[in-house]
Formats: C-alpha cells, structure tokens, sequence
C-alpha cells in the first residue's frame, strides 16, 4: 500500500496535516478540525501561554448560542450562531487582524426540536474553499455564502431529528460538501436509531456550486453519531471514512458508493474519525462496551472485526476526538484524564489527571497538545512518551468548541465571546 497523501505530510514533526499554505501569512484552519481534518497544525510561533488579558490581540462579542469552532481563510475568521432562541440562524465573518465584524447574516429561521444540554442549534462547524462558507444548522438545513455574505444557495431537502440534536460538521473534498447524518427517529418510537439500530442514517454529498445533491448512501444499521468524517486518500483513490453507532464505514469519495463496513458497537458516539499509519482509530460510546479501537484500513464489504489491529478499555473518550502526532495518539475523557497511545499497537504510553471537564477535541502543534476544557482553561502538554505540562492557561468562560490554528494565532471561542490569542 503506498503512503497516503496525509501520512506524506508528516514529514515536518510527524504532524498529520494535509496544510493548505497561504503564502508569507502562514496556513488557514478551514473547516472543523482543520487542515487534513485531524486537529493538526504546521503553524509556528504560537502562544504557549495566555489569560484574558496576556497575549490576546483581540476579543470579540459573539451573539447567540452556539458550540461551532471557528473556520479561518487568510483574512476571515467565519462563526454560526443561532438567535431569538435558536430560531434564526446566523453566520458571522471577522478580520482576523482587527476581531471587526464584517458582516452577520441571517440565512433561514429554523424551528428548534430536542436536544441535549450540552448541544446547540448552531453546533456544525463552517467549512471554507477560500470562495465561499458552507454551513449547516441544527435542523439539517445547508446554505453557501460568498465572502461578502451574499447566500449563493440553500438546500433544506435533509431535515434532521436526534434526541441529541446535531452535532457532527460537514467537511470539504473536491467541489463536494459531505456530511453525515446519523440521527434517530422522532416518530412514535422514540428509541428507533438511538438504542434500537435502524436503517435510516447516511452520509451525503452536496456540489459546492450549486448545493444539490452529489451522492446518498445509507449506512446499513446503526445508531446515533456525531463525529466528523475525514478523507482517506492512497493509490489515487480517496475515501470518506465516517463512524456511527455501531460502524466505521468507507465511501468512495466521488460516487459514494460504501466500500466496506466494520463493526465499532456504540452508540451516542461524538469523537470524530481519525486515520494514520494505515489505521483507522475510533472510540465506543455509550452502549456498555466502550473501547478504542483500530481497524487496518481498506478491504471491502462486511468486514466485522476481521481486521481489529487493536484495542484498548482504558481511558476512551466519549465527546473529545483523538489527535494524532506519529507515532502517538493522544486523547482525554469527559473528566479530564489524559492518555498518550502507541499509534501502532494501542500500548498505553501514560496516562495522567489533567483536571477539568472536557468537551472540545484537543488540537496538536510546535509539539504540543492543546487541551481546552469546559471552563475555558487549556492545559498544554509536551507531545511524547514523557508526559509534562508546559502551560495551564484560563479564561475563566465557559466553552465547548475546539481550537482553531491559523496565521500564527490561536482562535478560541467561549459562549458570549471570540478571542484571537496571539501578540498583537
């Protein structure tokens, strides 16, 4: 198998990026998770420590509720929120030099269903081409805008019940917007797709010009999911690799046709899908099994666990994702423990109480891991086999959403506001 387009990037610091450069200015951070999709940056000379007053070259107020991480190309930073109480959906764009407001649209109302505490109605992350910002609101609606803020297109054709309400993120491949929609029935039984497998769950692909529909491809059975998917290219070929409860599954990337399935049993899963080293890595759920696991990529069809390269039972997270920095993969749970795994064999390297209670994913770069929690303190971690904390820094504000990386600076959001960390 010849190396993947992801895993040839991490020839700088083993870093998982697939870095998408902006010339004399640094790398944009354009959808969740970033470039590549794992929570990996190349930048450098970024911020080691920071509170609300040190080190912040901006803070702006963000109206509404809403958990969506910051999206950055050059010049722009775009947010969703949700207002008059989660009814009008909104998406905002930032300089990224100033924190001025250039411009907060209204693109639809929606109506507000269930949710969980922890969720919004503006949860999905933007995602930027450099064109255009593509966002998705909690009821299942999609719209494009320029960066103007003119609504190029919507499509509201994939309305979206969860008891848990929306909380995966679109991502961005070749001229197509793909999303998951792993969600449960609102019918009269309730439990239907959320702790009954049901048939109902896909993933989709929309045409970044015109907001139609690509390709549809249902999961089989399965459960609940939030996680983002993320791309696996290799031989020339690129695969949308996606979790839900109950499955990991490979789609080819431009006919969506489903390569071949792996059983992960969950559900309620949150952490995104991550790859590296020819593996894909995934985390349970709620459904009394709960593991991490890696299953060796490729194959095809109904695979079960023929290809489980490993296991491990102790510290899964069940919101935060995995971030990979060959050769480790680091995580932390809910409650704040932090793991560093041997990507390759899922020996538990060491495990540590970090403090805190933790809900966005952790971000990687300069050799360090950036754990944000809860409470708005992000606890950063020397990447390696010997566990070290470089920085404890709060905000004192509650947050959810991840970090973003971008220009040289970090962007945090926390419920009311936006700050740019970085010397001004």
């Amino acid at each position: 198998m010849k190396t993947t387009l992801v895993n040839r990037v991490t020839r700088i610091f083993g870093w998982l990026s697939l870095g998408i450069a902006v010339a004399g200015r640094g790398e944009n951070w354009p959808e969740f998770r970033g470039p590549g999709h794992q929570g990996v940056s190349l930048e450098k000379n970024l911020p080691l420590r920071w509170s609300a007053t040190e080190n912040v070259a901006w803070k702006a107020e963000i109206p509404g509720d809403s958990w969506s991480s910051p999206a950055v190309w050059k010049d722009r930073v775009f947010l969703t929120t949700a207002t008059d109480n989660g009814e009008s959906c909104r998406v905002l764009a930032l300089d990224t030099q100033s924190g001025k407001v250039l411009w907060n649209r209204a693109v639809f109302p929606q109506v507000p269903r269930r949710k969980e505490d922890r969720n919004s109605y503006a949860t999905p992350t933007p995602a930027t081409d450099g064109e255009r910002v593509y966002v998705c609101f909690g009821d299942g609606s999609f719209a494009a805008l320029n960066f103007a803020g003119d609504v190029v297109w919507t499509n509201r054709d994939y309305k979206f019940y969860s008891k848990h309400g929306l909380g995966t993120s679109p991502i961005l491949h070749r001229g197509r917007l793909i999303m998951a929609r792993d969600g449960s029935s609102d019918g009269e039984d309730k439990k239907l797709g959320w702790q009954k497998p049901w048939d109902q769950s896909f993933v989709v692909a929309l045409d970044t010009a015109t907001g139609r529909q690509r390709w549809k491809t249902g999961r089989g059975l399965s459960r609940i999911s939030h996680g983002a998917p993320t791309i696996w290219e290799h031989d020339g070929h690129a695969e949308v690799v996606s979790e839900a409860g109950d499955v990991v599954q490979g789609f080819d990337a431009d006919t969506g046709e489903r390569l071949w399935t792996h059983q992960v049993t969950g559900e309620g899963k949150v952490p995104s899908t991550i790859v590296g080293e020819g593996l894909v890595f995934t985390c349970g759920g709620w459904g009394g099994k709960e593991t991490t696991k890696a299953f060796r990529l490729g194959g095809r069809g109904d695979l079960e666990e023929k290809q489980l390269v490993w296991e491990q039972k102790k510290g899964m997270p069940r919101v935060p994702s995995l971030v990979y920095v060959a050769p480790y993969l680091y995580a932390v749970t809910d409650g704040g423990i932090a793991s560093c795994l041997r990507a390759a064999t899922g020996e538990l390297v060491w495990q540590e109480r970090i403090g805190g209670n933790f809900s966005a994913s952790p971000v990687a770069a300069e050799g360090r891991i950036y754990f944000l929690d809860d409470a708005g303190e992000t606890v950063v971690v020397a990447a390696g086999p010997e566990f070290k904390i470089l920085a404890r820094n709060p905000l004192g504000e509650k947050t959810q959403a991840s970090l973003a990386i971008a220009q040289g600076r970090i962007f945090l959001r926390t419920e009311h506001n936006l700050y740019c960390l970085g010397r001004n």
